[in-house]
């Protein structure tokens, strides 16, 4: 079976394969196009995973903001969660600093559908641009009353 075919028909078992080469130094035998898709792809998925909490915890600075009735000790912990979890993945990636402006506008967008869907406020209701600077984003004290919950 070459690597092209076991890469379609069994995904796990090429990883093994590859890894197995990697190892032996046999350069020779690697998928190297399928290998450089696979290398390239994580990248993005730490991108994505970035975007993905940054959504969450913008999603619940809206809620936190626009339903102050509504705040909970769940909201806090998920706004503590997901900023912890978007930092760690910074420290760990400093090269998605440069690219955080863009993740942030990304990720605010699926934080606008967070609140849509989990809330009674509609898109009219909330601000169309992302209301938080960057430091905000990351501060353990904002917004207001976060510690008093």
């Amino acid at each position: 079976m070459t690597h092209a075919n076991l890469y379609e028909t069994d995904f796990y078992a090429w990883t093994l394969e590859q890894t197995k080469l990697l190892k032996e130094g046999d350069f020779k035998h690697l998928d190297r196009v399928n290998l450089v898709e696979e290398v390239a792809s994580l990248g993005k998925q730490q991108r994505q995973e970035l975007e993905n909490h940054l959504a969450v915890l913008l999603g619940h600075l809206l809620k936190w903001d626009f339903q102050p009735s509504h705040r909970s000790k769940s909201w806090r912990a998920t706004i503590r969660e997901q900023r912890r979890t978007a930092q760690r993945l910074l420290a760990q990636n400093p090269s998605l600093k440069p690219h955080l402006a863009e993740a942030i506008a990304v990720a605010y967008e699926s934080g606008l559908d967070l609140v849509v869907r989990e809330t009674p406020l509609d898109y009219p209701d909330l601000p169309t641009d992302c209301p938080y600077t960057l430091k905000q984003i990351f501060e353990p004290d904002f917004p207001a009353g976060i510690s008093n919950v």
